[in-house]
C-alpha cells in the first residue's frame, strides 16, 4: 500500500475543531496532479474528470472505528473501490482524503497517498484504496 501523507493544515484544522473524524463524511478523490503538504482545501487540487464510474468529489470512506489508547488516537476507515464502467477512469496517481462535511470556506484536506505511477482503469476494471484495518489510516499522538 502507498504511504499516507498528511497535509500540514490538517493539524491546525484538527486543533481548531474543523474535523469530527467519527461523524464527518470523509471522502476519497482521485487526482493525477501531485499534492503538496501546503495544500489546504479541495480547490487547491485538480480532480480527475467525473464519468465512467467515477463521481465528482470521489467516494465516501465509511467510518469503521476511532479509538484512543494511552494518548494515541487511531482512525480506521472502510476500503474504497473505484470500478470503471462504460469507459475509462483516469489517469490518476494520487488518492486524496478530505472532509466532505465541512464546506466553509471549502472542504479541508486531510492527507494523500502516492501510488507511484499514473493508472488508467479501463471498463470493467477496479482500483482498491485499501486502508489499514489494523493500524488505521493514521494515528494522532
Amino acid at each position: 500500500m502507498a504511504t499516507f501523507n498528511k497535509f500540514n493544515q490538517f493539524v491546525q484544522d484538527l486543533a481548531n475543531g474543523k474535523h469530527n473524524l467519527g461523524s464527518n463524511s470523509l471522502n476519497v478523490m482521485l487526482t493525477n496532479t501531485a499534492p503538496v503538504a501546503t495544500n489546504q482545501v479541495l480547490t487547491d487540487l485538480t480532480e480527475i474528470a467525473a464519468g465512467n464510474g467515477y463521481t465528482a468529489g470521489g467516494t465516501t470512506a465509511a467510518f469503521v472505528s476511532g479509538s484512543q489508547t494511552s494518548g494515541t488516537y487511531k482512525l480506521v476507515l472502510s476500503n474504497v473501490t473505484f470500478t470503471a464502467s462504460g469507459g475509462s477512469i483516469g489517469p490518476f496517481r494520487y488518492v486524496v482524503l478530505y472532509n466532505a462535511t465541512q464546506t466553509s470556506p471549502n472542504h479541508p484536506l486531510i492527507g494523500w497517498a502516492d501510488y507511484g505511477a499514473a493508472t488508467t482503469l479501463t471498463s470493467g476494471n477496479s482500483f482498491l484504496v485499501s486502508f489499514d484495518q489494523t493500524n488505521g489510516v493514521f494515528t494522532v499522538a
